[in-house]
């Protein structure tokens, strides 16, 4: 008797043929069905984060961090990237450190029961990842911007979800801090108009604030008012440079100041605020100005004497006086110049900036 072949029914037969299928492609070429499976798994896992987003939640729902739904996040997240772990795979390797960073860091966050004080412990950790990943390859963080992006809003959303039920409509709609933390947490899902509502509610509060005036000055700039956010980053820096949070900052307007500062003088972070206000203003960025008043022209003369004298007498804060000292003195200039008064008085300023620093006196007369 001849051998005799039973076909499954059609339905199974289109399977099993797909199957044979399947294996015939992977014995052709196994490193292409593998790279397909990674990178599937790989897209498996940022869904998880965007399906933590704030954007597009219900905004009566449950606090998703308060039984510690973010850590669930994370973990099914990093188990979907050891899945995908591949020698030949570095997007694969790069997100799953940087998820397990925030899977380890944010590990004690069940402990902190009070929303605000959860959000700010999530928030909290964002300096110390930004430093993290310092520490991996430069062309790994510029490669895969998507994971960072996803990671980065997957952490804010975390926070706000922590923030948004505490505004109410109480007192807490007037307390600056809180206002700011929730327009910076909107800031950071991308969501502008809301992030500009919120800092400007905090700025009414905070006017002489460098840090809240900074967000500002940054949510204007992504949303496109180059000349607002110009003029108040110069507001901020003058104000307050210590509390300009560079990390926190996300528009090219100011970010390729920072770079380019960062770049060519070389300085640590804290040198970098206090000498971003100068080559601001010096390269252009900062173009934008006010006319002071009375009163402000009187603070501004006075800051200037305190940091004069100080200067002479402690010469070991130099690093931080000294571009804090030219920066008045533009804007003493500016105001001389605003005003039309006389030329003398401009050439005043200019002799100080040159016994002060004379390579920055060249650049700003040349």
């Amino acid at each position: 008797m001849g051998l005799q072949v039973v076909l499954p029914d059609c339905g199974r037969r289109e399977a099993v043929f797909g199957a044979i299928a399947v294996s015939w492609a992977r014995a052709a070429n196994p490193g292409k069905m593998d790279r397909e499976k990674t990178k599937g798994l790989i897209q498996k896992a940022y869904g998880q984060l965007k399906a933590f987003d704030v954007v597009g939640s219900d905004e009566q729902g449950e606090d998703l961090c308060d039984d510690g739904r973010c850590l669930e996040v994370l973990k099914a997240a990093a188990d979907l990237l050891e899945q995908a772990l591949d020698e030949q795979d570095l997007e694969a390797k790069h997100a799953l450190k940087s998820v397990e960073w925030w899977l380890v860091n944010l590990s004690r966050i069940e402990t902190v029961r009070d929303p605000y004080d959860r959000g700010e412990f999530i928030l909290s950790k964002l300096r110390k990842y930004y430093s993290f990943l310092q520490t991996l390859p430069e062309a790994q963080v510029e490669n895969f911007e998507l994971c960072q992006y996803l990671i980065r809003r997957f952490v804010f959303s975390a926070a706000l979800r922590c923030f948004r039920d505490l505004l109410g409509d109480g007192a807490n709609q007037h307390d600056p801090g809180l206002l700011l933390l929730v327009g910076r947490c909107y800031k950071g899902v991308g969501i502008y108009e809301e992030a500009l509502r919120y800092i400007e509610q905090a700025a009414r509060f905070r006017r002489e604030d460098g840090e809240t005036l900074a967000e500002l000055a940054d949510v204007n700039a992504l949303l496109g008012e180059t000349g607002k956010a110009k003029a108040l980053f110069r507001e901020a820096f003058f104000i307050s440079p210590e509390k300009v949070n560079l990390q926190m900052m996300e528009s090219e307007l100011i970010i390729r100041l920072r770079d380019k500062l960062a770049r060519e003088k070389g300085y640590a972070e804290e040198e970098l605020r206090e000498w971003m206000p100068v080559y601001g203003k010096l390269w252009g960025v900062f173009s934008i100005q006010r006319e002071l008043r009375p009163v402000e022209f009187g603070r501004l003369k006075q800051s200037i004497h305190t940091m004069e004298t100080e200067s002479r007498g402690n010469p070991g804060r130099a690093s931080v006086l000294r571009p804090r000292l030219i920066n008045r003195y533009f804007w003493l200039i500016d105001y001389y110049d605003n005003r039309k008064e006389d030329v003398l008085l401009r050439e005043e300023v200019l002799m100080k900036i040159r016994v002060t620093d004379p390579e920055i006196y060249q650049r700003y007369v040349q």
